[in-house]
């Protein structure tokens, strides 16, 4: 897949078929359409293209930072998951657009001449039910199907049974993790939901009882990070090594009173450095709730009992 980052580095290619959209997630409603999107584009000969953007528009449209509505703004995925998801859907050209308010002010009409057209060369269009473009959202289906003819464009809108066949959404997926449901994330996923950050230094107790932990910084501020408790996942290393782990993601309350919350995880059967490096975790089961142990010792009978728990779900 050739990733394409400025409009006017995009390849002139007269027969592609596109599909728009911002794709948080890349969950099951938007691989029908990006399946959708293959078929049609072997059909006709073509190339499959994507257009996304980047940051996200509320990013860009939304309220200043400092506003209480930047609490719901929790991204699914970050730029690089996203591209990574589209690849493997059989994508040939993914072009980003950098979401700015001047790319934001286009009406749908210089929307369809200046990206469909002039710059992908678009002949085949496929949308969802619901996709809108262009200022105010003021183009979709119905204005693309009425002026098709006039710019040389078949149309095809995937139907919201075919989207909404598990009644799937970026929303609902982001209700699940916030609530540690990662077996319903997962299913409207359609895989592992994914984090990814940088292992820091934290404060090393869980060596001294046995369990020593990889402590990640985000890379995405914005990136969801699921509900406080402890959870079976698989751990990514930048080596690409894969292996068991038991996350944590909390406060520590055994250790003390009103600390931050951190992200912490003990790679099972594996010994080294991870210090600065990357480390993706998939989340697989939600084990139990965050819990006050009564000192360190019944802590580390606890972390006994998460390993089993995690070895058995893993296995």
């Amino acid at each position: 897949m050739e990733v394409v980052r400025d409009p006017a580095q995009f390849p002139a290619l007269g027969n592609a078929t596109v599909t728009t959209g911002t794709f948080d997630g890349v969950h099951v409603g938007h691989q029908q359409i990006l399946r959708r999107l293959r078929e049609v584009a072997r059909q006709s000969g073509g190339p499959a293209v994507v257009i996304t953007y980047w940051p996200h528009p509320r990013l860009v449209l939304g309220p200043p930072l400092t506003h209480p509505e930047w609490l719901d703004l929790r991204l699914l995925n970050t730029l690089d998951e996203r591209i990574d998801k589209l690849q493997e859907f059989g994508v040939d050209y993914l072009l980003i657009i950098p979401f700015t308010r001047e790319f934001a002010a286009l009406t749908s009409e210089e929307y369809i001449q200046n990206i469909l057209l002039r710059t992908v060369g678009t002949r085949k269009l496929v949308i969802g039910y619901d996709h809108r473009f262009g200022r105010n959202r003021e183009g979709g289906f119905e204005y693309l199907s009425q002026h098709a003819g006039r710019y040389g464009l078949t149309v095809e809108e995937i139907p919201r049974e075919d989207v909404d066949a598990v009644g799937v959404s970026s929303t609902r997926i982001r209700q699940a993790l916030l609530a540690g449901d990662v077996a319903t994330a997962n299913r409207y996923l359609g895989y592992h939901y994914p984090l990814t950050g940088r292992v820091v230094k934290g404060q090393q107790l869980g060596r001294t009882i046995g369990y020593p932990t990889a402590n990640l910084a985000l890379l995405e501020p914005l990136k969801l990070v699921p509900a406080r408790g402890i959870y079976a996942v698989w751990a990514r290393t930048a080596a690409g090594t894969r292996h068991q782990a038991m996350l944590s993601i909390g406060v520590r309350p055994t250790i003390g009173e009103d600390l931050t919350q951190t992200i912490e995880v003990n790679l099972l059967d594996f010994s080294g450095d991870l210090y600065d490096q990357e480390l993706t975790l998939e989340f697989v089961v939600w084990l139990r709730a965050e819990a006050k142990y009564d000192g360190l010792e019944a802590l580390t009978a606890q972390l006994a009992r998460d390993e089993q728990d995690t070895r058995t779900a893993l296995n």
